[in-house]
C-alpha cells in the first residue's frame, strides 16, 4: 500500500490569512500543504500546482481553465472560497470527475457595501489629498484650489440594485440623496422596493452626481461603461467600481479621466490585478485606488479559513463532500 501523502497546494492567500484564522492540525497530520501567497501566473503555476491532489482557490484570483487543467494528471479535489468562482472553468473540472466544494461567504455584502462608501465619502471629501497636505507639514494649500462638496440632496446613480447595490442606497437615503438605478432587468416597482426610481442607463448616467457599479459581469455587460457611455457622464462626477473591472473599458476609462469626464473615479477592482506598477491610472490625480478590498475583512476571511478546513478535512478522511458543487 502507497504510504505518500496527498499534496494540497493554495494559491491566492495574499494576505496570508487562511493558516492564521484556521484550525489546520488535522490536515498538517494527513497531508502535506503549501500555501503561496504571491500571484502565479504560466508555467510558475503549472509547477506549484502540478504534483498537487488537491487545490485550494481564495476567490478568483487564479484563472482556472481547461488548459490549466490538462496539465494537472494528479488533481482529485478542488475547493474554491466564497459561493461562486468566475474564472473556474466547471464545466471542464466535470469532464474530469473532479469534485469541487465551497465555503460560506460571511458578511462580504455589508463589507462591499462599507467600502464603496468608504471611497464615495473619501473622494468627496478629499480625504487622500488632504492627508497627503498634512503629511508635507501644511495645513491648507498654497494656491486656491475647488473644495470638497456635499452629497446630500445630490443624484447616487447604482448600476445594478441587488444585495449589494440595495445596502449602498440605503446609505445613500439616509445622507440625504436621491437614489436612481438601471439594470438590465430592472423595473419601476423593483426599484420602488428599495427607495430608487427606475431610470434609463443613459439618463443615470447623465445626470448622477455619483455612479456605483454593482452588477455580475455577463457578456452583454462586458464593458457596459464604454467611450460613448462615459463621455455622458458629468463633469462632476464620481465614478466608483468595487464590483467587476468588465464592466468598464479600462482604457476608454483612462482617457476619459483624462479628459475630466467623469471628474474623478474611485477604484477597488482591475483588469489586472495586483495593479501594474506602470498601469496609468496610478499617475492620474483624478483617481482613488483601493487593493480589491471589498471583501478582505476578517469576519470574512475566518468564514473562508473554517469552510477550507472542514471541506478538505471530509475529503481526507473519504467522507460526504462539504458544500460540493454542482456543474
Amino acid at each position: 500500500m502507497s504510504t505518500t501523502r496527498p499534496r494540497i497546494v493554495v494559491v491566492g492567500d495574499g494576505e496570508q490569512a487562511l493558516r492564521r484564522l484556521g484550525d489546520w492540525r488535522t490536515i498538517d497530520s494527513k497531508a502535506d500543504v503549501t500555501v503561496h501567497h504571491q500571484p502565479l501566473q504560466g508555467a510558475a503555476l503549472v509547477d506549484a500546482l502540478k504534483d498537487a491532489d488537491a487545490v485550494l482557490l481564495v476567490r478568483d484570483r487564479t484563472p482556472f481553465d481547461a488548459a490549466l487543467l490538462e496539465q494537472l494528471p494528479k488533481l482529485r479535489y478542488l475547493v474554491f472560497t466564497g459561493t461562486r468562482n468566475t474564472t473556474l472553468d466547471l464545466a471542464a473540472v466535470a469532464a474530469r470527475g473532479i469534485p469541487v466544494s465551497h465555503t460560506e461567504w460571511g458578511p462580504s455584502k455589508d463589507s462591499t457595501c462599507e467600502i464603496t462608501w468608504a471611497l464615495i465619502l473619501s473622494a468627496t471629501r478629499q480625504l487622500e489629498q488632504q492627508t497627503a497636505l498634512l503629511r508635507r507639514g501644511q495645513w491648507r494649500p498654497e494656491a486656491p484650489e475647488p473644495l470638497a462638496g456635499v452629497l446630500h440632496g445630490q443624484t447616487l446613480g447604482l448600476i445594478g440594485l441587488g444585495e449589494i447595490g440595495g445596502r449602498v442606497a440605503r446609505v445613500g437615503q439616509a445622507l440625504g440623496m436621491k437614489v436612481v438605478t438601471w439594470s438590465p432587468r430592472m423595473t419601476p416597482e423593483r426599484a420602488a422596493e428599495k427607495g430608487a426610481t427606475a431610470v434609463a442607463l443613459d439618463e443615470l448616467l447623465a445626470t448622477s452626481k455619483v455612479v456605483s457599479l454593482h452588477l455580475v459581469p455577463t457578456p452583454p455587460t462586458h464593458h457596459l461603461l464604454n467611450a460613448d457611455k462615459l463621455a455622458l457622464m458629468r463633469s462632476d462626477s464620481l465614478l466608483v467600481n468595487t464590483s467587476r473591472s468588465a464592466l468598464v473599458d479600462g482604457k476608454a476609462l483612462v482617457q476619459a479621466l483624462e479628459k475630466g469626464q467623469p471628474g474623478f473615479a474611485a477604484l477597488d477592482v482591475f483588469d489586472v490585478e495586483p495593479l501594474p506598477a506602470n498601469d496609468p491610472l496610478r499617475s492620474l490625480p483624478n483617481v482613488l485606488l483601493t487593493p480589491h478590498l471589498g471583501f478582505v475583512t476578517e469576519p470574512v476571511f475566518q468564514r473562508f479559513a473554517t469552510g477550507v478546513t472542514e471541506c478538505l478535512e471530509a475529503w481526507l478522511d473519504g467522507k460526504p463532500l462539504v458544500r460540493p458543487v454542482i456543474a
